[in-house]
């Protein structure tokens, strides 16, 4: 069982970089943040939210799709990962849930190659409603 917020509409990048700002200052060490959404929604914009959201740079926040798991320094770490280039079967070894912990927070693009999804994770899903809008829903775990 999941509590959902009320999907929001994002009509811009600084949207939805907003709107992960506000998740971010409701969020505690060890939490695990799966992000769902086709190529260009806006998961990375998401992401900078995210680390601005925490008192982090996000002119730092990139696509990490040569590096897998690219860390970032904020008032907790924020672990980026991008799963983009990967098989179910190679998400396996990558050792995804030692990456949150009391000081740091995961973040996963493209969450659904992950073989088996954390059940306490945190759930967004960002489609693309035509021109700049954005739906995103934010799931959290029961």
């Amino acid at each position: 069982m999941t509590l959902s917020q009320p999907v929001s509409r994002s009509h811009s990048e600084s949207d939805t970089m907003n709107l992960a700002r506000e998740l971010a200052g409701t969020v505690g060490g060890g939490t695990v943040i799966l992000l769902f959404g086709e190529l260009g929604a806006g998961k990375t914009a998401f992401v900078r939210g995210l680390v601005d959201g925490l008192d982090g740079d996000p002119g730092q926040v990139s696509s990490p799709t040569f590096t897998l798991i690219q860390p970032y320094r904020a008032r907790l770490t924020v672990q980026h990962v991008d799963l983009y280039r990967l098989e179910p079967r190679d998400v396996e070894d990558l050792g995804l849930d030692e990456l949150a912990t009391d000081e740091s927070i995961v973040v996963v693009e493209w969450a659904e190659r992950m073989p088996m999804l954390p059940p306490q994770a945190v759930y967004v899903r960002i489609e693309d409603a035509g021109g700049d809008e954005r739906s995103i829903e934010i799931e959290w775990p029961a």
